[in-house]
């Protein structure tokens, strides 16, 4: 039998892919981290069939491998007699509490199988509520920016964790990024802000991100082709030769 690992989506209950909501509703029991992905859980499964795990709110690390212990060792056997969920906001691979839970079973319970269903993650969602394109052949790189950090280097960065959005933006405006920022995106507990002002996203919240693009970055215009084409042209129509020519 197999533990899932099931990505929820950023919080809307009908961004939850069809694989996930297969899982989700076959499964024996469905486990959460917390109560903003318990909340898109219950819209697919009976609170009946939804298990508790307790992860206390610590940065202590000894208390956290005590808690994720404590879990592994009531998931494990459900696991082992039937399906069991575990589904958390996002994509289970990307920033998200399942990989403790796994590294855990790994460990300790490491007869107990283990699958992921992927999730739609802000990671790729942003760029729909930011009106971001990422053209092709364009490089983007994730970062994490708690605490008021300031990652610098890459043209184009999506940054999560922002918390503390004035001291971010300070670093990220000194290097030459454009910012804007995104609070709550596609989720349906708190309200949804968009905004390139980090002083309207300065109260700490877990959910916020950044999408930082340096200020002097070139882009090709659709229109680049058809310029040059018709640069050439004038050039060759004033005598001056087209490139290339003998």
């Amino acid at each position: 039998m197999t533990l899932y690992g099931v990505g929820l989506g950023p919080g809307e209950s009908d961004l939850l892919t069809l694989r996930g909501k297969r899982v989700l509703e076959g499964a024996d029991v469905v486990y959460s981290p917390g109560r903003l992905s318990r909340s898109v859980v219950t819209d697919h499964v009976p609170e009946s069939r939804i298990g508790d795990l307790d992860f206390p709110m610590t940065r202590d690390p000894q208390e956290l491998r005590d808690a994720w212990r404590d879990a592994a060792a009531a998931v494990a056997p459900r696991a082992c007699d039937g399906d069991v969920a575990f589904a958390t906001l996002g994509d289970p691979n990307v920033y998200s509490t399942f990989g403790h839970l796994r590294r855990t079973l790994d460990a300790f319970h490491p007869d107990v199988d283990v699958e992921v269903v992927p999730g739609v993650s802000a990671v790729t969602a942003f760029t729909t509520a930011l009106g971001v394109e990422i053209d092709a052949g364009a490089g983007l790189s994730l970062r994490e920016a708690a605490q008021g950090n300031s990652p610098t280097g890459p043209d184009r960065m999506i940054l999560f964790k922002v918390t503390d959005a004035p001291a971010t933006h300070e670093g990220l405006l000194e290097a030459g990024y454009d910012v804007t920022y995104g609070r709550r995106l596609f989720m349906e507990q708190g309200e949804t802000l968009v905004t390139s002002d980090p002083q309207a996203v300065a109260e700490r919240d877990y959910y916020t991100l950044a999408y930082a693009e340096r200020g002097d970055l070139e882009k090709d215009r659709p229109t680049a082709f058809d310029d040059a084409r018709t640069e050439r042209a004038e050039s060759a129509a004033s005598g001056d030769g087209v490139p290339g020519d003998d």
